[in-house]
């Protein structure tokens, strides 16, 4: 029985992560829609194109809680239905992968870097604040946001490999999931990596031509 509600777990928390939140919160603040400017991408990164700062940190706020939110609800709520770690697992990454391939938006995702940062701050809060810190310092001192990205998702399961059984107990499962957003997250940024080697990739807060 365990293992259907592993895969109702999965299955719910990849609707939760197909709520693109950039594009809902574009439209309830009047906003453009994010996929038509810019990146193209619908993220907090590109919603800050926009020119609305609070628009793109209710959007992060919001891509991070719903990677977090089934994470959070299997460690807290599932033990007694033998939702263990696995679970957790399935959990965070259906959630990032709606994300990625949200159903109601036509399957037209963003990158899935707040979500992600929210699926390990679900994992353990220790490793979700170790990695945000990769990605601030990176950002800090280059200001791409791609750059600060890349790093953090190499440094994941880098981070929850040499710290496991210091700051969080080592699970297999949790490291699969973690690798698999990972590789997907380097993925996803492609054109980015293409960019930052030619010299033209665009830093934090610099608008994108249309």
């Amino acid at each position: 029985m365990s293992i259907v509600y592993s895969i109702l777990v999965a299955v719910a928390a990849y609707f939760v992560g197909s709520l693109s939140f950039a594009v809902i919160v574009s439209r309830v603040m009047g906003l453009n829609d994010p996929r038509t400017y810019g990146s193209k991408n619908p993220g907090a990164t590109n919603v800050l194109r926009s020119g609305s700062k609070a628009a793109a940190v209710v959007t992060l706020l919001l891509d991070a809680a719903k990677g977090w939110l089934p994470v959070a609800l299997v460690a807290c709520f599932g033990k007694p239905y033998g939702l263990e770690e696995g679970a957790m697992a399935l959990a965070g990454l259906g959630a990032f992968l709606g994300h990625l391939w949200p159903v109601f938006f036509k399957f037209e995702g963003g990158k899935g870097v707040a979500t992600a940062l929210g699926v390990l701050v679900g994992f353990s809060g220790w490793l979700g604040l170790l990695v945000l810190a990769c990605w601030v310092v990176v950002a800090a001192v280059w200001r791409y946001s791609s750059l600060s990205s890349l790093v953090a998702a190499v440094m994941a399961p880098v981070l929850y490999i040499l710290l496991g059984g210091d700051l969080w107990e080592f699970n297999k499962w949790i490291l699969l999931a973690i690798l698999a957003m990972s590789a997907l997250l380097v993925y996803r940024h492609k054109l980015n990596i293409q960019r930052l080697l030619e010299g033209k990739e665009s830093k934090l807060g610099q608008k994108k031509s249309k």
